[in-house]
């Protein structure tokens, strides 16, 4: 049996607006109102890769993108806070022909590798239609690995426009989405993880991210919640 004070140490690990919720799934959080100015939207990896049939990871993540329409709610997110004034972030991740930026033998980029995917000025590599880049969007390059400030100029961009709240969406769930969300509440920024804009590799490690993951370091939030608290 837990003493108190060991059950007390672990309780403390869950932000206390989800420790009640802990047996139900995904723990949401509502942040209520927020400046759309001090806002970004950062969008992970929305690559043909991914998104596309076609794409060498597409059948990879079919499933999670179906379940919860992720695309269709990411397009319809950054469209409105957009027009609402906040900034949107696009970080797709690109390699060489020769791969000679991953030295890595196992792994998922040692997988990205064998697999040839992600190559510069190849279509797998290219952003999905309907999210390609618009007036005023900022398209973060170098990013070679998971977490999407490392190799970037991410961290720059987001403080010279005075940026405090991130709103993250892409994939993976639980790699680079999961990398990025860590890195972004040690930064010290309001990390937003829009769990209906994100997909995995399989309904079972989504779900465990969700779950126990993003509570620790974000405030996970559906697209439609995100978009009402986010000040007109």
């Amino acid at each position: 049996m837990l003493s108190a004070a060991r059950f007390a140490s672990r309780s403390l690990l869950r932000p206390a607006a989800t420790r009640a919720a802990a047996a139900r799934g995904v723990r949401l959080v509502r942040t209520g109102a927020f400046d759309p100015k001090t806002t970004a939207v950062v969008c992970i990896e929305y690559q043909n890769e991914f998104t596309s049939p076609g794409g060498k990871l597409h059948d990879a993540v079919k499933a999670c993108m179906d379940d919860t329409n992720m695309l269709h709610n990411t397009v319809k997110t950054v469209s409105a806070a957009r027009e609402r004034g906040a900034l949107i972030v696009h970080a797709p991740i690109q390699f060489s022909e020769t791969y000679s930026e991953i030295n890595g033998t196992f792994g998922i980029l040692a997988n990205v590798k064998n697999g040839k995917c992600f190559v510069r000025g190849q279509w797998g590599s290219e952003i999905v239609e309907p999210m390609k880049p618009k007036d005023g969007d900022i398209v973060v390059e170098g990013k070679l690995g998971l977490c999407g400030f490392a190799s970037t100029n991410l961290e720059f961009v987001l403080r010279q426009r005075g940026i405090k709240t991130v709103a993250l969406t892409g994939f993976l769930a639980n790699c680079c989405v999961e990398s990025t969300m860590r890195q972004a509440y040690e930064k010290g920024f309001e990390v937003i993880t829009l769990v209906d804009c994100v997909a995995a590799t399989s309904l079972e490690e989504q779900a465990a991210a969700l779950k126990y993951t993003y509570p620790m370091f974000s405030k996970p939030t559906k697209h439609a919640d995100f978009l009402e608290d986010l000040s007109a």
